[in-house]
This record gives structure tokens, sequence and C-alpha cells, in this order.
């Protein structure tokens, strides 16, 4: 919800004033909290920034939020967002993932989706995404309302472009024309907690709770929020910070609402901030970790419980992409750097948890085929309906306080990068079969890499300049796929997308959707910057 304000042009930037001789005053305002299972820092530097849902945590309850009172207590993280910093190339790059993902371990007692980790306190969060996507934590930034509203006050408000009227029931967003709108930092958080948008795609369609449903929910506030990044970034570059005056005043104003781990001190963040201190958000990889919908009526079914709208991660494309914004190959470990053990020099066994006949036999034969020794197969008891590929791996448990060294995710590493389909891993030495170092637990969709991967391809996608885009007649959601095609020649921006493969396995399978892209263009009803007149959309750079 908070991730309006979480680049580092923004969290690292505001504390520029200790550049020039005030930093200990700067970093006192801070609050700090001991997380975790933080691994340390080697050649580059992975921050993990959270959009806290807490109300009970703000300094001043606002009924707009919904209130402690209320009961409004629960702590999820809105955003999960990796910053990805490399001091050698001075490269940045961003991975979001999507709040509603479901992860093997996300709590301490087992499954759910990924920000339900946050409630049992960031240190199970930090080991929820180290378990299972294999992404090494060195530092946590916590940002909550206030914060966010903190950073856009502090820098006068931004302007955005609203190509059509917008409407968001659940966090107030409400623009009733075209045009660019000053948002203060009460509204901007209205625009990027929007997950629940409606669009007036037909302008005789007057009555809001008739507009046009957008789909996608978390995704596509994902994509606007990259683009509020930008434009956020853009304000920052414009009041000019590195003057000691302004830099002060800015981070008093959001430092208070901010909260890291004990282990990021000031001299870290100085040191960051003079590195990074040029780089241009325009210019940052914002990615977003694949996913696919799973289609279920009744919300997903695990082990007899219903975790609502949920979405499991897509691979090869999940992995592959970690391995491109964190600067390794194929056959290296993102966690370690360290090359990934040979498919010869481990055992691992396949397990049926789909209940697809001859599963396991035909996976653990594709398995052999690349290499890998299958010490055994066998069956185990779908946890659902419509499972997810789990491989499961052993080994020591992670060190609240310590570096992590373990050969089992290595191996579970290994394994992952042959994987088609909605895969994930998970620690849980107990779902591991004795004699073997992985096990693959089978689920829907599961297929393995062809020996030959057909070569990846981009597209350039450029955004909508709707002042010649005309809506489709019908308001209903059925329609929203049609018009999302009808996008004018002009554009006001361009946005390099990666192609992201449609798995066999997911494509025929009717319970699941279709793959989101990892980087989209923005939509036609997209909020954008706006050109330097305050009349329409920013030109195409």
């Amino acid at each position: 919800m908070t991730r309006g304000a979480i680049t580092l042009g923004v969290v690292v930037v505001l504390l520029v004033g200790a550049v020039v001789g005030d930093y200990y005053y700067l970093g006192s305002l801070v609050k700090r909290q001991r997380v975790g299972n933080l691994q340390s820092a080697g050649a580059s530097v992975n921050i993990l920034l959270i959009g806290s849902t807490t109300r009970c945590g703000l300094a001043v309850q606002n009924q707009a939020y919904g209130t402690c009172a209320e009961g409004v207590t629960g702590v999820n993280s809105d955003i999960d967002m990796i910053v990805h910093l490399d001091p050698a190339t001075h490269a940045v790059s961003l991975l979001s993932i999507p709040r509603d993902t479901f992860v093997p371990n996300a709590r301490i007692a087992g499954a759910n989706k990924i920000d339900a980790a946050l409630y049992e306190g960031p240190s199970q969060l930090v080991a929820a995404i180290e378990e299972d996507f294999g992404i090494p934590i060195n530092h946590y930034v916590e940002l909550n309302f206030d914060t966010f509203a903190s950073v856009v006050n502090a820098l006068g408000g931004v302007r955005m472009y609203f190509p059509m009227p917008v409407f968001d029931a659940y966090s107030g967003l409400y623009v009733p024309h075209p045009g660019c709108i000053s948002l203060d930092g009460y509204h901007a958080l209205q625009v990027v907690r929007a997950r629940h948008l409606q669009i007036q795609t037909n302008p005789a369609v007057t009555n809001r709770a008739d507009w046009t449903y957008e789909a996608l929910s978390d995704i596509a506030r994902i994509r606007r929020t990259h683009e509020f990044l930008r434009v956020l970034g853009a304000k920052v570059a414009a009041r000019g910070l590195g003057n000691p005056l302004t830099d002060q005043s800015i981070a008093q104003s959001v430092l208070p609402d901010l909260t890291v781990d004990t282990g990021f001190s000031e001299g870290t963040m100085v040191s960051l901030a003079a590195t990074f201190a040029h780089t241009n958000i325009a210019n940052v990889a914002q990615e977003t970790f694949p996913v696919v919908g799973v289609n279920s009526p009744y919300g997903y079914q695990y082990k007899g419980y219903s975790y609502g709208s949920i979405v499991f991660p897509v691979e090869p494309t999940g992995y592959s992409l970690i391995d491109q914004l964190f600067g390794v190959s194929i056959d290296q470990s993102p966690f370690t750097g360290r090359a990934l053990p040979a498919p010869g020099s481990f055992k691992i066994s396949v397990e049926n948890g789909s209940g697809i006949t001859n599963q396991a036999t035909t996976v653990a034969a594709a398995f052999t085929a690349k290499g890998y020794r299958v010490a055994s197969i066998g069956d185990r008891t779908p946890t659902g309906p419509i499972p997810e590929t789990v491989v499961w791996y052993g080994g020591a448990a992670p060190p609240l306080h310590a570096d992590w060294k373990n050969p089992g995710l290595e191996a579970a590493q290994s394994v992952m990068s042959q994987i088609e389909g909605p895969a994930i891993m998970g620690y849980n030495p107990s779902l591991v079969t004795p004699g073997a170092l992985v096990t693959v637990q089978t689920g829907v969709g599961l297929t393995l890499k062809p020996t030959t991967p057909p070569a990846s391809t981009t597209t350039t996608t450029p955004v909508a300049n709707t002042s010649s885009w005309s809506p489709p007649s019908s308001s209903t959601s059925s329609s929203l796929g049609g018009f999302l095609v009808q996008m004018a020649a002009g554009s006001s921006s361009l946005t390099t997308t990666t192609t992201v493969p449609d798995p066999v396995g997911i494509a025929t399978n009717p319970a699941l959707g279709t793959p989101s892209a990892t980087n989209p263009g923005l939509k036609p009803w997209d909020p954008r910057a706006c050109n330097a007149a305050g009349t329409g959309p920013a030109p195409t750079p």
C-alpha cells in the first residue's frame, strides 16, 4: 500500500544530509527493529522494502484507513519489494512480489499468501522470501501509510495525468474528469492503494457502481505504483535534493515513520547515498515476479482451508528474472553466487502430489534425461483440488542472526532451473524423502524445460495517448479486454516488456489463468506523468 515511497531515490536520498555532516542526528530519527535471518552483504546489497497495513502502529489514527479501535488490527505486507544495488556497476533494480502469491513457508506453521508472513514479524517475512524464492536479504525497511503521505507532502505533492474517470470504493480514489490532477499525500495514497479499480469506459454510464471493473487486482496496482515511482522520482530530481536545507526539511518530515533493521547503520546509508545519489528512477528496472491466477469459485483450497484469491509463481520466467536482476547466470545460485551443483552430484525424489495418473513416473523420466539422479518415486495426498508444484529441500535451518549456508537450497535451485509451470521452492526437512537431498512434489501444470529453450524476446509497448482513443459502448467487465488494444498511435512513454512464456501445462489447464507480464505497459486508463504545461500526458522521452 505504501509502495510510492519505496525506491532508493526516496528511502536513501532522504538521508543525503548525512553527507554534509548531520547524519547522526537524522539517523536518530529512524525507528530501528531487530530483524532476524538477514544475510551479510557481499558485492551487492538486497534491501527488502515493505509497505505495512498496520493501523495500530500509526502515530495518528485515520478514519479513512480504518482504525485500530474499530478492530482493523491486521498486519500484512501489502507491498514486498526487493531493491538490488550493485555498487560496482551503479545498477539498481526493483522486484515486486505480488501480495497474494501462495508460498510454502509464509507462516511458521506453513503455507499462506506471502503478505501474511508479516503478521508473525519481519523476521518471518525475510525467512519466507529467502527459503521460497532463494533471494538473500541484507537489510529491511518498513513504511506505513504515514510514511507515504509524509514523503509526498514533504515534496509539495505530485501531479499525474488521468486519461479517464476512475473510481475505487475501497481506497477512496475518485477522479470524475480526465486531466492533470494535483495529489497530496492523502490522495496519492488512494492512487497506489487502488486494486478494485472501476473505469468509466462509456461516458453515458454515470453511475460509478456500473463502471467497468479492472481485472488483475494487485498486478494492476503494482503496474500503476511503478509508474508513480517514476513520477515521484522525477519530482525528487526537480526539487534538486542535495541542498542541505531542503534535504533536512524532507528528512525530518519522513524519517520518524520509517523502520529499518538495527544493522542498517547511518554509515551504510550514507555510503549507499553517495554511490547511488545520481540514479535516475526512469532508468531503474522495475519488474514484477510473474504469477498466474487460480480459477476457483470457492477460493483456493489448501489442506481443507480456503485462502480466497491467490496466485502461483510461474516458472521458468520467475527464476530467470531473479537471475537477470541479481546478475547471476542460470548455473549460479542467486543466494550465494556459487555454481549450482551438477545434476548428477545429488539425489532427488519425485512424489506425485496432484493425483494425475503416472505423473511422478513421467516427471522422473524427464529429470533422468537431464542427468539428475532420481532415487525414488511415490505418491502423496494432494493438498487440494489445484495443488502447486513444490521443490522441497532440507538441511540446516536458517540461523536467526548468522548467514545461512545450506547445500540443499543450492540443489533445489538447480532443480527449479529446469521446471516450467506454477512452482516454488520450500524448506521443510520432514517433506524430503529419505535418501534424497531434494523432493519434487508435483502439482498441476508441471512440465520440464525443453533441452533447447526458445529464444527470449522483448516487445516495445506504446502507452496510449487517450485524446484519440474511443471507449467501447459496453461497460461490463467482459468488455475490458476488447478496449485494451484500442490504443492511439501517439504515446506518452515506452515500456520494454519481457515476453512471458505460457507453459503448455498452464495454457492447457482451465483451472489456471494467463501468466502475468514481468514489466507490463500502462493501460489506457492508468495515471501517468503530466506534461510541463499540465494540460495532458508527458510526451514520449
